[in-house]
């Protein structure tokens, strides 16, 4: 998480996937409400910026596409440093993108250096005529792997944007807890403690049920 002023939060969120699942569309439906029956393989790095209201509080995330193939994978190598939230796609039409979600988890897990809340995404849902991957199948191995699941299809937008935003709303919720976790909000509580013990109050009824960080 980054603050910069005027900003409450700002997250990294990375999309990945093989080639051709449909990353990048599934970003300009999210962000523009566009899709692009044509759009060319991504090279490098792009990415678009979203805010969404949680709680009162302006949310913004960074979310970031890169290239699926095998040649540009030395891009993401860095390109995941830093993220907090990532959506692993792929195509239910082609059970070769499912057979590769493992390694695209490893590869995130080995570059990741904090808590990332992880989405499975089944894309092209429209595509029901020539399905390759069942729904249980999805839903299975995303229990297995401990990620949240959704099927989408980015050409009629259905579940696209609820399945960014669930990621955004848990990387929020993974922030909270740990701001209730860290050292100096416990030394905080503490120091509240032993003053509201001090004036006959009972202390342990004067933690929020909420704290919001930043």
């Amino acid at each position: 998480m980054e603050e910069e002023e005027g900003e409450e939060y700002l997250f990294k969120i990375v999309i990945i996937g093989d080639s051709a699942v449909g990353k990048s569309n599934l970003l300009s439906r999210y962000s523009r409400n566009e899709f692009n029956l044509h759009s060319k393989a991504t090279i490098g790095v792009e990415f678009q910026t979203q805010s969404i209201d949680i709680h009162g509080k302006e949310v913004k995330a960074q979310i970031w596409d890169t290239a699926g193939q095998e040649r540009f994978r030395a891009v993401t190598s860095a390109y995941y440093r830093g993220a907090v939230g990532a959506l692993i796609v792929y195509d239910i039409s082609r059970r070769t993108t499912f057979d590769s979600v493992h390694r695209w988890l490893d590869e995130l897990n080995t570059h990741s250096d904090t808590t990332v809340a992880k989405m499975l995404i089944g894309n092209k849902c429209d595509l029901e005529n020539i399905r390759d991957v069942s729904v249980e199948e999805g839903k299975s191995l995303a229990e297995s792997e401990g990620l949240f699941f959704m099927e989408t299809s980015a050409l009629d937008a259905t579940n696209v944007r609820m399945a960014f935003e669930i990621v955004i709303k848990e990387i929020y919720n993974n922030v909270s807890r740990k701001v209730l976790n860290s050292d100096s909000y416990k030394a905080e509580l503490s120091l509240n403690r032993v003053s509201l013990v001090n004036d006959g109050t009972d202390g342990s009824k004067q933690i929020p049920n909420k704290y919001s960080c930043c």
